[in-house]
């Protein structure tokens, strides 16, 4: 009984370790400063506009509080709760980060997701990712209705996106993939694809292995530095060389991510588990 009860713990103890790192990635990603390089580099609306205009078109950021299931997307939230996983076994899972974006200059609200994936083989999902990443999009459209279009107003309907960032690439398979709807033409016309621009999902692929060369992708360089397994203030550094301001905020969170990590790799194995066995 003791040993079940050692166990036990120190399971609870790697879940709770593991939960936190997470919340703390899903915050670094969620700040201001990281959300423009990642619109500015995956989305062709922002292509060509500055990090510093982009940072002013960002409003309403939520991390870890919106349902993504019907009927739960609208209701009524008490802002900075993580729910996900939060409701056993009814499957209710939650956006990691959504936010709105006015484009003043385009005129145009875009809706947002941004979503922290750890593993994209479908053995480990259970499922194709891109297929999760259509649903996310279904739902941010569906989801609009009576509060971003009303009745029949369907020319209304917000743009979305879906951005997955994920963190198990091979060595030299760091990439950034867009899913989008395109018109064809079946009998008649030209039979030229047509750009439609309602619904886009785009999936950033990061490595992260020791010893991998820095990508020449100025956005996925910065993410695998933001997320690699380094120290402290070497993170800060790196993050510097982007043109990543250091707050506060940044700086506990990135301390807390470096220690939360350490402690995945350490305290949670060698004085979890093997006390448990002993």
């Amino acid at each position: 009984m003791r040993l079940e009860t050692n166990i036990s713990k120190a399971i609870d103890a790697i879940a709770d370790v593991n939960a936190r790192y997470d919340s703390n990635v899903k915050w670094l990603l969620s700040d201001k400063q990281i959300l423009a390089r990642i619109l500015k580099y995956t989305m062709q609306e922002f292509a060509n506009e500055p990090i510093e205009y982009i940072i002013t078109c960002i409003s309403d950021v939520e991390v870890e509080n919106i349902y993504v299931e019907p009927g739960l997307t609208n209701v009524g939230r008490v802002r900075g709760e993580a729910m996900e996983d939060a409701i056993p076994n009814e499957g209710k899972i939650v956006y990691d980060i959504r936010f709105s974006v006015i484009h003043k200059r385009a005129k145009i609200k875009i809706l947002i997701n941004v979503e922290a994936q750890k593993s994209t083989d479908p053995a480990r999902l259970g499922y194709h990712l891109e297929n999760r990443v259509i649903y996310y999009l279904a739902r941010m459209v569906s989801a609009q209705k009576e509060t971003e279009f009303f009745h029949s107003d369907y020319d209304n309907i917000k743009r979305v996106r879906s951005i997955w960032i994920c963190m198990d690439a091979g060595r030299d398979e760091e990439a950034i993939e867009e899913i989008s709807l395109y018109r064809k033409w079946i009998d008649c016309g030209d039979n030229n694809f047509a750009d439609m621009d309602l619904i886009k999902g785009v999936i950033i692929k990061l490595r992260q292995r020791e010893g991998v060369k820095k990508s020449k992708n100025n956005l996925i360089s910065m993410l695998e530095d933001l997320l690699a397994q380094t120290e402290a203030e070497e993170k800060k550094e790196n993050l510097k060389r982007y043109g990543i301001i250091m707050t506060e905020e940044i700086e506990r969170r990135l301390c807390d991510m470096c220690n939360l990590s350490e402690a995945i790799a350490e305290e949670a194995m060698e004085k979890g588990i093997e006390k448990g066995w002993s």
